[in-house]
């Protein structure tokens, strides 16, 4: 079994312990640099990411490879990668761009196709002058999304 194979397994191992973390990224690079970063359903803690960390380090022998790891949680403004993620954030308010379109709104549904955005909307009256304010949805599939990001209330 090779360096990345062996990091891959025991991330598994780390992982099936801790079964609301999910990984979001693996990279390592030629320089035996091992990143991972990991994101739970009800977030992810300091303590989870060391115990990730102890399973990897302790589990590999640096006599035979030198290696450095780091491991962490997704940051506040990264983009939603997994569906996991966003089925996390039902209730939050997204802004998703996809190919030809930009929306923002509340993330009500989401499933492993598609999610469902829903945003209220200024519209012209059918009769008369004014405008009238109307709930909007718009269903999106994961392959038409091109980037999705949480949009932080400050």
């Amino acid at each position: 079994m090779d360096f990345k194979e062996s990091v891959e397994k025991l991330l598994n191992e780390a992982l099936t312990e801790q079964p609301d973390l999910f990984l979001i990224k693996l990279s390592i690079g030629a320089d035996h640099s091992i990143r991972v970063t990991l994101d739970g359903d009800k977030g992810v803690t300091l303590e989870q990411c060391m115990q990730v960390s102890r399973k990897i380090e302790h589990n590999l022998d640096r006599e035979e490879v030198d290696f450095s790891l780091e491991v962490g949680s997704v940051g506040v403004g990264s983009p939603l990668v997994q569906t996991r993620q966003f089925i996390k954030n039902i209730g939050r308010k997204l802004e998703v761009k996809s190919e030809n379109a930009a929306f923002k709104g509340n993330l009500v549904q989401a499933d492993d196709q598609a999610i469902v955005l829903e945003w209220k909307a200024r519209e012209p009256k059918p009769v008369g002058k004014g405008k009238v304010t109307v709930t909007k949805t718009k269903t999106i599939e994961y392959s038409l999304i091109d980037e999705a990001k949480v949009i932080l209330n400050l």
